[in-house]
């Protein structure tokens, strides 16, 4: 974002010369519901077919006149301002359709734009202005139309690239496919498969986990991405990855599936290689920490009745460096598993309160600068890995003092609701933006700010969490605002 000290040292009137130069711009002063235009770029004028006098200080409804009447439209001018100037947030329009006037016979040609929406903020963190920027994509849309018509071309060109097509009506359960299908699952040219047959090649930890979660969500989101292993008739392990889009009829019901097949194995490959390398080097790291722990413990007994505070102080930091080194390696360990489907679950009936309580009691002892609460109602008792969902637990609980002030108070709530344990760990911390939130459970992924950049971390508690959780056929989920604080919350199955 700019502030109004980015313009201070240009001189006067270069500011304005360098925007009407620039590629189909429009400033806008963000004074709802007026929207004033103060600037416009050459491009622009071109484009709208406006000169630059008959618009600027008029109202932008009043040189384009907001004609979308549909409540539903997210897109509209008028919405996309007002979200603008309300969140100080930058929205982009993807594509629309705007019409321009042909400079010679007059007529109006067919054109569509992708257009952004930046907050321009004044000295005081307001937003003062907004800059509307336009990039005509008319030969993108026509292009993808074209290719939609042709699609005996694209075929060529998506078996030429090893890709192979596929298309599910999901009504009639009709599944068609390019040639190139049939190679990907291992098969002889020529040979019949099915939707049942290539399904039935299917990892089924994969199709359990990955595939119908994925397709489930697709009918929701109109989007349809995993990767997955297959089994060749060979009986050779290969990995595919799948690509796709949902259309919707008349009544906004999903109809049809539209999407891409390709063979990953080689890659695939390479990354299970680099997981066992991993799991090979932490397991190697083990051994060494296990004996440093073992004697920073036999000096800690020793030295109990030391005099001298500064001993016992660094023997108390060298264990918890200790521990934080030890839990990273377990990380990584359980990544290397997590990664090619070996992690197993080891289930069991227990009541998930105590092993709360017992999450609870072990951080106090690792980290006394926080008040944890938990006031566990009842037996509630899950049929799950005890050990992998205390890691969760103890992660959660980890982060949320991590990422709170000294002395705030983190609260873990569990409730039972309907057939499902709910665990929640309630922090007062820095929060999390909702740009952020849908990527939280990444692999690797954190968030960037000037508020984290000082936490330490790899970003893979919270992937091995959502991990686990959904091995035990769970969600796991985050609500929160920045600087307002976060609650995670899980939910796994009660026990029968």
């Amino acid at each position: 974002m700019m502030n109004d000290s980015a313009t201070d040292n240009l001189p006067e009137g270069l500011f304005q010369l360098l925007f009407e130069k620039s590629p189909g711009s429009l400033l806008i002063k963000a004074d709802a519901p007026r929207f004033t235009i103060v600037a416009a770029s050459d491009d622009y004028l071109d484009v709208t077919s406006v000169k630059r006098e008959e618009i600027l200080g008029k109202g932008f409804f009043e040189v384009f006149p907001d004609t979308d009447t549909d409540p539903k439209d997210e897109a509209a001018a008028r919405k996309v301002f007002t979200r603008v100037q309300q969140t100080g947030e930058k929205l982009d329009v993807p594509v629309y359709r705007f019409d321009r006037v042909h400079p010679v016979t007059r007529e109006k040609e067919e054109h569509y734009w992708s257009c952004s929406n930046i907050p321009v903020e004044d000295s005081e963190g307001r937003v003062a202005y907004i800059l509307n920027t336009v990039v005509d994509i008319s030969g993108e849309v026509r292009a993808k139309e074209a290719a939609i018509e042709s699609e005996n071309r694209f075929l060529m060109a998506a078996e030429a690239t090893g890709l192979a097509i596929w298309d599910l009506s999901i009504p009639q359960r009709v599944f068609n496919f390019s040639p190139q299908m049939v190679a990907i699952f291992g098969h002889p040219p020529d040979t019949e498969v099915t939707l049942a047959s290539v399904r039935s090649q299917v990892n089924p930890d994969d199709m359990q986990n990955v595939v119908l979660r994925s397709y489930n969500e697709a009918l929701v989101t109109g989007q349809y991405a995993y990767e997955a292993r297959i089994t060749w008739p060979d009986d050779s392990i290969h990995w595919i990855r799948v690509k796709g889009v949902v259309l919707f009829d008349e009544k906004k019901k999903p109809c049809r599936m539209l999407g891409t097949i390709v063979d990953i194995t080689e890659s695939k490959r390479d990354e299970i290689r680099k997981n066992d390398f991993i799991a090979m080097a932490s397991h190697e790291l083990k051994t060494p920490l296990t004996s440093l722990k073992a004697y920073i413990q036999l000096l800690e007994g020793k030295l109990t009745a030391a005099k001298d505070p500064f001993i016992r102080t660094s023997l108390i930091k060298a264990a918890s460096q200790v521990n934080k080194m030890t839990a990273l390696i377990h990380g990584f360990l359980d990544i290397s598993k997590i990664e090619p489907g070996k992690l197993q679950l080891k289930k069991q009936v227990f009541d998930i309160n105590k092993l709360i309580g017992e999450a609870i009691a072990e951080s106090r002892i690792m980290s006394g600068t926080h008040v944890l609460q938990f006031k566990p109602v009842g037996d509630i008792n899950v049929n799950a890995d005890r050990e992998k969902i205390g890691q969760v637990i103890s992660n959660l609980i980890s982060n949320a003092i991590k990422y709170s002030p000294k002395g705030s108070v983190v609260e873990v709530k569990c409730e039972a609701h309907g057939t499902d344990a709910e665990v929640s760990v309630i922090d007062a911390g820095i929060g999390i933006g909702k740009k952020d939130q849908p990527k939280i459970f990444q692999r690797f992924y954190r968030v960037e700010n000037d508020a984290m950049k000082h936490v330490a971390g790899f970003g893979i508690g919270l992937y091995l969490s959502s991990e686990i959780i959904q091995r035990h056929k769970g969600k796991i989920w985050v609500t929160s605002a920045e600087r307002k604080g976060s609650t995670f919350h899980f939910s796994i199955p009660l026990a029968p």
